[in-house]
């Protein structure tokens, strides 16, 4: 119970950079993707896998100056930005003699999967007519994980994937769904009411990719044999243990916007 608290608490400040959003939204997950990156890098070290940083953050880097320096065609750029991720963890390789195949491959998994993946909450944001819909992003995944964990605590009897988090339960996981759609569906009755069925498709849809989000950080974890990512609050995990639901839920709903609403 303490934890799920502090949990929230920590979270204050990513809904203080959507409220303000713009810049501030961007730097404030720039440094976030950073210390995701570090983090997940960090996790491989037990398995004797070497990433390369520099790498991650180069990428990095250049990700978020697309966006800053608004260029007039960003899909080629965002093109060309995932061939130089490749590209430059293929090279990292070239010290055939102190690297092993897994370095330059999770150096790229961890630019897509925690820089680019929480990089969508950018995306959603600054979309002209449906930026608000950036909140359901945190509404969807935060939803899902208080009322799983609830859900989970008072009725929880099944096990939902018992060889990657035992405590979850398929009782959590519906509440969960529920949690999302609940919180979705108050948001849209009141700000966006001309979206509420959306609202209402993303919740759902959304609880379970949040829930996908949150299993599989734990089971890079597992594979790791680490129990948190980081210590930055200690005893309650790091940075990319509180966004790892982001994850999933953030590309979803901005490819949802994408192809089904506009």
């Amino acid at each position: 119970m303490r934890t799920r608290i502090l949990s929230g608490i920590m979270m204050l400040p990513l809904m203080v950079f959507v409220f303000i959003g713009g810049n501030v939204l961007l730097l404030g997950f720039f440094l976030i993707g950073i210390m995701g990156l570090k983090e997940f890098y960090n996790g491989f070290d037990n398995l004797g896998i070497k990433p390369s940083l520099p790498i991650g953050l180069a990428s990095t880097f250049l990700l978020y100056c697309i966006n800053l320096f608004k260029f007039e065609d960003r899909t080629t750029w965002y093109i060309f930005w995932v061939f130089a991720v490749v590209l430059m963890s293929l090279l990292y390789l070239f010290k055939i003699e102190e690297r092993k195949l897994e370095d330059g491959m999770v150096t790229a998994l961890g630019v897509f999967y925690v820089v680019f993946f929480s990089y969508h909450i950018l995306l959603v944001e600054q979309l002209p007519e449906y930026g608000l819909l950036v909140w359901l992003i945190f509404l969807t995944a935060f939803g899902t994980d208080s009322m799983a964990y609830f859900a989970g605590y008072f009725f929880g009897k099944h096990k939902l994937c018992p060889s990657i988090s035992p405590k979850k339960t398929i009782e959590g996981s519906i509440g969960g769904i529920a949690g999302s759609v609940i919180l979705c569906g108050i948001f849209a009755h009141f700000v966006i009411p001309f979206l509420f069925l959306h609202s209402i498709v993303i919740g759902i849809i959304g609880g379970i990719v949040s829930q996908f989000g949150d299993l599989t950080a734990s089971l890079f974890k597992r594979k790791m044999g680490i129990k948190d990512f980081g210590n930055l609050i200690p005893g309650h995990g790091g940075v990319l243990d509180r966004i790892d639901s982001l994850l999933f839920t953030a590309p979803f709903i901005y490819y949802y916007i994408m192809l089904i609403i506009k």
